[in-house]
């Protein structure tokens, strides 16, 4: 299975592949990366907002592009620098506001992202033959949660780009542009600061304080930004509840427990995984591919980074991994090379295919809808429901569980044209529903929050009380019980594998006048009344109350 040593005349250090000759040039990889990544998700670049996106990472830009504001004034502040959203202001300032602007300013920092890991690949195995450095970032572009990640308005993918390309510096001694990478890998969320303290330790050891130093610089632009968040907040991390759940609920054994073994399965099993890591294990254990200087630092802040993400954040959510992955899949392709010809089309064939299933067919297991394609079926149901209620409510109150509420509240985030009054709950729990008073409910949407299919796991007994007792996993009140409690009827119902929204009314629709909610007249105008939420009847949530376990079980 593994070549022989005479045969990879080791791994052929000192040839340079056609692909990589003096005429390669990084701007044609990125041209080209950017290309495929656009005509990849050209059926998705108009999508509306998911999740996090409608509910944090957007406003939170919208509120620099309009007011200036780098502590967030339309959504909850919270730790996480600003780097992102001041990306997406920056754009949107040069290009407008859409949409699709979104999508593709993020898909061209992805684009970077794959130039980075080809680059990387490249460095640690010497420009070997095989088409290694190509086959890392075609892996990476195959992967469902980076496929699904690379056009979302959110944190994980840049910090992946730019842990990525900091890393790359390092092992090139280009020490001095690794460390202005490195502050903006902060910038752009606090857990990156895992790779300037890695390469900062690692040059005090080797005795070269001057270059070390240089990563203090990191440490001190994150921790300006979490004074100023004090100053504007009274909270070092923006917010308490925010504190609470991704620095301490994380920490119980059992839960910290289950959270690095759902990290090694989904790194390591997951999605095919499973071929890569035997592809490693047997070149690891057969050939010196792997003891190199270069692997052992890539090694260990991969260890790292998985350690911090598993450690902190309440939600453990796969998409904290990106920084990571591209690691698994370099040191594959670089296993490859050592692999016998059959062996390494076999290898290739299955797990290319295994990660492009992946993007359409569910875990059995609980998972984050935006690990693949599962997100796009959730907000295009969403849409469904914010459009009919659109023609047949105008002018009623709408009540659900975020982040549906602040679908329906802003016009900008793609769901409706007008915004409407809306009343946000913390979930669909029981408790949380029957809180709501009889006659006040005129309008309530309904939906599947927690992939729950009749073959997954989630059928067990056993699975569910431990996630009760854990997770505070419940399982939601039906539409029967709905109408039963508030004299309501359901009016619509759609479904798409495996996901549901319903929409249950007091009575038939009616064609009454739009509400002045958030109006209609421009983006800047909703934005201007969206700090008004008492007016509208949407509750100030705390983040505790919004995200809290109970509310966030995926």
């Amino acid at each position: 299975m593994v070549a022989r040593r005479d045969e990879t005349k080791p791994m052929d250090l000192g040839q340079r592949d056609g692909w990589w000759s003096r005429d390669w040039r990084p701007l044609s990889l990125y041209a080209a990366a950017a290309g495929a990544l656009i005509a990849a998700h050209a059926p998705f670049l108009k999508l509306p907002y998911f999740w996090d996106e409608l509910g944090q990472f957007v406003p939170a830009a919208l509120d620099i592009l309009y007011a200036g504001a780098w502590v967030p004034r339309s959504t909850v502040p919270n730790a996480h620098p600003p780097g992102v959203m001041a990306y997406l202001a920056a754009v949107w300032a040069a290009f407008g506001y859409s949409v699709g602007i979104t999508r593709v300013a993020m898909l061209a920092m992805a684009a970077t992202g794959l130039v980075a890991v080809a680059l990387l690949a490249r460095e640690l195995t010497g420009g070997a033959k095989g088409h290694g450095p190509l086959w890392a970032a075609a892996l990476l572009f195959a992967s469902p949660l980076f496929y699904a990640q690379s056009m979302m308005a959110q944190l994980d993918m840049p910090a992946m780009v730019f842990t990525t390309l900091a890393l790359w510096l390092f092992l090139t001694n280009r020490t001095r542009a690794c460390a202005g990478v490195c502050v903006a890998l902060v910038m752009v969320k606090e857990t990156g600061a895992t790779a300037p303290l890695l390469f900062g330790l690692l040059l005090a050891r080797e005795r070269r304080w001057r270059e070390a130093a240089l990563f203090l610089l990191p440490f001190m632009a994150l921790g300006t930004w979490l004074l100023y968040l004090r100053a504007h907040t009274g909270h070092l991390f923006g917010d308490s509840g925010f504190t609470r759940y991704n620095l301490w609920f994380p920490l119980h054994p059992v839960r910290l427990g289950l959270n690095f073994a759902r990290r090694i399965f989904y790194l390591f099993i997951d999605n095919f995984h499973w071929i890569g890591t035997a592809a490693i294990v047997l070149a690891g254990r057969r050939t010196r591919l792997f003891r190199t200087r270069g692997w052992a630092v890539t090694g260990v802040l991969f260890a790292a980074n998985v350690v911090v993400v598993t450690i902190f954040g309440g939600a453990a959510l796969e998409r904290y991994l990106l920084p990571a992955l591209p690691v698994f899949y370099m040191a594959t392709a670089a296993a490859w090379t050592v692999l016998s010809p059959g062996w390494r089309r076999a290898s290739q064939a299955g797990m290319i295919l295994g990660l492009l299933a992946g993007s359409f067919v569910n875990s059995p297991f609980p998972f984050a809808l935006e690990n693949n394609l599962a997100f796009t079926d959730f907000v295009r149901l969403h849409r469904e429901a914010a459009r009919f209620i659109e023609s047949h409510y105008r002018g009623r109150t709408v009540t659900s569980a975020w982040p549906f509420p602040d679908a329906m509240r802003r016009p900008e985030f793609g769901y409706v044209r007008e915004g409407f009054r809306v009343r946000g709950i913390a979930d669909f729990h029981r408790e949380s529903v029957w809180k709501l008073q009889p006659g006040e409910v005129e309008l309530f949407v309904l939906y599947s929050r927690t992939w729950e299919p009749r073959w997954g796991a989630l059928r067990f007994d056993r699975v569910q009380r431990l996630l009760a007792r854990y997770y505070y996993y419940e399982v939601q009140v039906s539409g029967e019980e709905l109408d039963q409690r508030f004299g309501l009827e359901r009016a619509a119902r759609w479904e798409r594998r495996g996901q549901w929204v319903e929409v249950h009314a007091a009575d038939g629709g009616s064609g009454g006048p739009a509400p002045d909610a958030a109006g209609s007249r421009g983006i800047k105008q909703a934005f201007s009344r969206a700090g008004e939420c008492d007016k509208i009847e949407l509750p100030r949530w705390t983040f505790a109350r919004s995200r809290s376990p109970k509310s966030r079980t995926e």
